[in-house]
């Protein structure tokens, strides 16, 4: 049976997905990317669209999920891998420290690989990453064949199966072809069906936090088949361009599969499209697949779930691609909390138009459990402004954050950036660069606002914030009274690395 255990604590499930935009659910006006399964849960849940990952790339974004920390707290301001993972407070440590049945099916990027994080166990696949499957350098015991569990499945059953067999590279995200072994064997698939496993074999006397995370729809562009062929005949959009995005490739850098910016030729990137939606509508389907299960080991009511992506997927916004950048298809992300038992009072097929993070997870799910928040927690709950009681579509916002500051450190293109949600203001480091973005009015950023007469009051509003936020750190930024331009940037701030 599926009825709410109101005595019990509730079982905490989070499914993450890997660059997924925030615009592609139906239930969010999409036009073409379809994703039914969602659809329900943001539909009789609560879906925040605003939604951001301050730091937009895997390995900060994780480490803001895993601590419930801003980046300058948990250290990474950019992608660097084979950092430690050292962090004394954990969201499943914590959840395993109250009782829970904790465990983590799919991708979790921590270094060492095999680092528990907390977990009672890992079942791993963190898909392709270039520093464990080097063959000159790294120790046996760190190697892809000997961290990751989804190669160990798929040898077992396709002798001599690897990830470079579809001959894709892990960041092309523009360059698709349909994944050539039975869809069952598919990463996603694999995902849901080690996660029913551990319905099967869960502790039944104690409830569960179960974290499943897939790869996909990150590069390699793989879609099985039958997903792809949804798409193959519809007329997708072309990506915005704004007025300040390059016009020109001298370069010829949108040649590159695993481009990050350029011309990409419009039938490669119109297939690249339909496969990054194709993979979105397969996750969909499968998550559907799970909730099914979850339904017949009548768990459902007493399930607290939380969607979300770590971050976005330029996909030829301004003729861009990948994410680390500030805009809004790399930094905004989907994120949804439902309650089917309602077990928490929400606001069912509600919008919240608050600003949430990655560092809101933890505290939310801890929240929903009754489980105490460490005090290292940056984030908050977002319950409180989910719940049906709150002011329709805004929440409390006297309590809540009034603005986001996201950084990343990106070579030349290094960034720091604050929104409200409404407004938009970035700073490129390296160069000095200022834009601005009404993102009210220019939700899809097309002109830089930054030199118009009109809004030097805001941008010089804007700039005195990002001053403040920076006064301090140990990069030189900001003095507490001007930003400086040129200072060199880190990937990973001292007290992480010298921890």
């Amino acid at each position: 049976m599926n009825q709410t255990k109101p005595d019990s604590k509730p079982n905490i499930l989070l499914i993450t997905v890997d660059q997924m935009r925030y615009d592609c659910l139906s239930i969010a006006g999409h036009p073409v990317v379809e994703t039914p399964n969602l659809d329900e849960l943001a539909r009789t849940g609560v879906r925040f669209d605003r939604a951001y990952s301050a730091t937009p790339t895997c390995v900060p974004a994780r480490a803001a999920i895993f601590t419930g920390q801003s980046q300058e707290s948990h250290g990474r301001v950019g992608y660097q891998d084979c950092v430690p993972w050292n962090y004394e407070h954990t969201m499943p440590g914590e959840f395993a420290k109250a009782g829970y049945h904790t465990q983590c099916v799919g991708k979790m990027h921590v270094y060492p690989a095999r680092n528990l994080m907390g977990f009672h166990n890992v079942v791993l696949h963190d898909g392709y990453l270039h520093h464990n499957r080097n063959k000159y350098s790294i120790p046996v015991r760190e190697h892809y064949d000997e961290v990751d569990d989804y190669l160990h499945f798929l040898r077992q059953q396709v002798p001599g199966a690897d990830l470079t067999d579809l001959g894709l590279d892990c960041n092309s995200s523009t360059v698709a072809r349909p994944w050539h072994l039975p869809e069952k064997l598919h990463p996603t698939n694999w995902v849901v069906t080690e996660s029913i496993d551990f319905l099967r074999r869960r502790d039944p006397d104690k409830p569960f936090f179960l974290w499943m995370s897939f790869v996909r729809p990150h590069s390699p562009l793989d879609p099985p088949q039958a997903y792809l062929d949804l798409y193959k005949d519809i007329e997708i959009p072309e990506p915005p361009v704004g007025d300040w995005a390059l016009q020109s490739d001298p370069d010829l850098d949108g040649l590159s599969p695993y481009t990050s910016k350029g011309l990409v030729p419009k039938r490669r990137l119109q297939n690249a499209m339909a496969a990054y939606y194709a993979l979105i509508t397969h996750i969909d389907h499968q998550i559907g697949r799970f909730m099914q299960v979850l339904a017949e080991y009548g768990e459902r009511n007493n399930t607290v779930i939380l969607f979300t992506s770590d971050h976005g997927e330029l996909m030829g916004d301004h003729h861009l691609f990948r994410k680390s950048l500030p805009y809004e298809g790399s930094a905004r992300v989907p994120f949804i909390v439902n309650d089917p038992g309602n077990r928490l009072s929400l606001g069912t097929g509600k919008v919240v138009h608050e600003v949430v993070e990655m560092r809101d997870i933890m505290p939310t799910l801890l929240d929903a459990a009754g489980v105490a928040i460490p005090g290292s927690v940056d984030g908050g709950s977002v319950l409180k402004l989910a719940a049906a009681s709150s002011e329709e579509g805004s929440g409390n916002a006297e309590a809540w954050r009034s603005y986001l500051h996201g950084e990343h450190t990106q070579g030349i293109q290094s960034n720091h950036w604050l929104t409200d949600g409404k407004e938009k203001y970035i700073w490129f480091s390296q160069t000095g660069e200022e834009q601005f973005f009404l993102l009210t009015d220019d939700p899809q950023e097309l002109h830089n606002a930054a030199r118009d007469q009109a809004y030097q009051e805001r941008m010089d509003y804007w700039r005195s914030v990002l001053i403040q936020e920076l006064e301090g750190r140990e990069e030189g930024y900001s003095d507490g009274k001007q930003l400086f331009v040129g200072r060199k940037p880190v990937t990973v701030l001292s007290h992480m690395r010298n921890g």
